[in-house]
């Protein structure tokens, strides 16, 4: 096997001792080759393989408005369910978008205006049947945080309002881009870890700042880190309201007791869905009837009717804050990117069908950039609203549809009705909806599988709480980096062993009885082998070696005679390695030998005449031919051996 006789040689490739050469690729082959994989895994071109003009056209719209597939196959049935689930929807979304609005230091009626026009826009583009589009708090908290500290809201309010709208727009370029780029691996940066703790801390700092409107707090920290929120907290306890506090710690108790309910029995999810609303109502006829407002109770004053006025020349491309503008876009982006596409890939997994991330990205990108210019600020899917739509049982996007509908109605109709809204049930409704986000058994899980990943979490927490959003973000995404780049420079390296009665090599440390081949040394190397982890391997396999040695020095035994390396895929610097290995190895008496090589790596070591090097023949398909090879050579050194031996006697004789 070992063997570089009876070689079969054809147009398409040479081999030499059982392991085949590619034949070479032109440059601009290898090119596209690799550029489709990287930017097209899923190959979306395939469906126009072989099909007419106009087809190619169906096709191509479908795929960018999903709409046109889906549309025509729907049914009566179909509308019905979307209706009661747009209608329960449209519940939980007026009194979420309002506080979340506020939330962003944005007038509230801006709120309502982001759940109007925004899943009309991906009801014809999105490719989710769950997806329930509006706001989201930790974006929200982000626009607070990210404008507010170049534009105060309070004393510069339009301009706030213009630097909303254009970090909207920019962020729906960069998630458009994303997705028409082929990008979208570039969200995965944010890895789960990362997502649980930043979501922990964020909905962490944002119920701490929701404490101002439960205690009817007129003058508060724009701060988001806890020690500045709870100074600011303390430092105005005469300016208390207690009647705020009772009402806030009534309407909270109310919301958390229908979330529990809900929970319990999927059956009542309406409870949860319907709460905030309810919340609203009762909010507003207490305030209305016992004059609460003029007991310190705060409200939400007069919401202006209407629908969304256009914005476009509101966005503010010439102000000198539009750096500012971009990086909240880009950051409010990437955090929206992510939170939307997890959401909608686990509900796809329940009812079992694929939506596609750059088609996401595409539609969650001209939902932006049009509520951009239509009074709106970031929205994209909030899980407590997408599982309320799946549990009402929605069948297709239209349910975004029919709640943008009853958005419509409230705002040409019923905006007045919310004008003796207490602020404290909107900090309520928040907070109700945060508790959820601090998803605890997910950092228990984490610390059970990964204490690595459970560090990130952790590190990723502990910076949003108490430094800020940003930091905790970017602190969380450089610890990924960093394990990333540990796991690319610090690659596991194994010594394997034969397991018992088989024919299968594995490493020893996971399978302590498999046995040890005297006089081979083989190795697993389990990355590929580049220019950043070269160097660590070379001394890593060398230390193998004398370790090895060692250990057969102490028991006797004979000496090592062959290491063979099992390895994947490999650059310029890492045949350079291997060189380097081959000239310590050969002044040892040692003989190197590579097992089971890929097509990449065979034409890589053939042109750097590293095969030449060793020896075609030592080239092996499998590890364990590899070992037949190098154990037969063994013996046959032994048996030699004797036979000199035998032969030098009989001569003495």
């Amino acid at each position: 096997m070992g063997n570089a006789g009876d070689i079969d040689q054809s147009e398409a490739l040479k081999c030499f001792g059982g392991v085949a050469i590619p034949a070479p690729k032109p440059f601009l082959d290898s090119l596209k080759n690799d550029l489709k994989e990287t930017f097209l895994p899923d190959d979306p071109l395939r469906q126009f393989k072989n099909q007419p003009p106009s087809r190619k056209l169906t096709l191509g719209l479908q795929y960018f408005f999903p709409i046109l597939e889906w549309g025509p196959c729907y049914s009566l049935n179909f509308f019905k369910a979307d209706l009661i689930a747009g209608i329960t929807i449209a519940s939980l979304a007026i009194p979420q978008g309002i506080s979340y609005a506020k939330l962003a230091n944005l007038p509230p009626i801006i709120g309502l205006y982001s759940s109007f026009v925004p899943p009309l826009i991906y009801a014809v583009m999105g490719s989710s049947r769950d997806l329930a589009v509006g706001t989201i708090a930790v974006a929200s908290l982000m626009t607070a945080s990210m404008l507010g500290n170049k534009v105060n809201a309070t004393e510069n309010p339009t301009l706030y309002l213009h630097l909303a709208f254009t970090a909207t727009f920019f962020a729906g370029v960069f998630q458009a881009s994303l997705g028409i780029l082929r990008l979208g691996f570039i969200v995965d940066y944010l890895s789960h870890a990362t997502i649980v703790g930043f979501m922990g801390g964020a909905a962490t700092v944002v119920s701490l700042q929701q404490i101002k409107g439960i205690l009817g707090l007129k003058h508060f920290t724009q701060s988001t880190d806890v020690v500045s929120v709870m100074r600011s907290i303390f430092s105005q306890i005469q300016q208390w309201r207690w009647e705020s506090a009772v009402l806030g710690g009534i309407f909270l108790s109310y919301l958390l007791l229908a979330r529990y309910c809900s929970k319990k029995r999927s059956k009542l999810f309406w409870m949860s869905a319907m709460a905030p609303l309810m919340s609203v109502v009762i909010g507003s006829l207490l305030v209305y009837f016992t004059n609460a407002e003029k007991h310190g109770v705060q409200v939400i004053g007069e919401l202006k009717k209407g629908l969304n006025p256009p914005s476009v020349k509101d966005l503010a491309f010439g102000s000198e804050y539009l750096a500012t503008a971009i990086k909240t876009g880009i950051i409010t982006g990437v955090v929206a990117l992510a939170e939307g596409i997890a959401v909608g890939r686990s509900f796809s997994m329940f009812s079992n069908y694929h939506i596609d991330g750059n088609k996401e990205m595409i539609a969650y990108g001209m939902m932006n950039i049009a509520g951009s210019c239509t009074s709106c600020y970031i929205t994209t899917g909030p899980f407590s609203r997408t599982a309320v739509n799946y549990n009402a049982g929605c069948k297709s996007a239209v349910s975004n549809i029919v709640m943008a509908f009853a958005v419509m109605l409230t705002l040409l109709f019923l905006t007045p009705l919310f004008h003796y809204t207490p602020i404290v049930v909107l900090s309520s409704i928040i907070i109700s909806a945060m508790l959820g986000l601090i998803d605890y058994s997910a950092a228990l899980h984490l610390w059970n599988i990964d204490k690595f990943d459970f560090v990130v979490c952790i590190s990723a927490y502990f910076g949003v709480v108490f430094g800020s959003i940003e930091i905790g973000l970017v602190l969380a995404v450089l610890l990924s980096v960093l394990r990333l780049l540990l796991l690319v420079t610090r690659p596991k390296t194994l010594v394997l062993g034969k397991i018992p009665d088989s024919k299968i090599y594995r490493s020893i440390d996971q399978y302590p009885n498999a046995d040890h081949v005297n006089g081979i040394l083989i190795l697993k190397i389990d990355a590929p082998i580049y220019f950043a982890n070269s160097s660590y391997l070379r001394e890593r396999i060398l230390r193998w070696i004398n370790e090895e040695e060692d250990k057969l020095k102490a028991s006797f035994k004979s000496s090592l005679k062959y290491v063979i390396l099992d390895m994947g895929d490999i650059d310029t610097s890492g045949t350079s390695m291997l060189e380097e290995v081959k000239t310590t190895t050969d002044t040892r008496g040692i003989k190197l030998v590579v097992a089971n090589p890929g097509g990449e790596v065979i034409k890589k070591l053939d042109k750097a005449k590293f095969m030449e090097n060793v020896g075609h023949e030592w080239f092996f398909l499998t590890v364990g031919e590899a070992v037949e090879t190098c154990n037969f050579m063994i013996q046959s050194s032994i048996s030699h051996q004797s036979e000199s031996c035998c032969n030098n006697a009989t001569d003495l004789v």
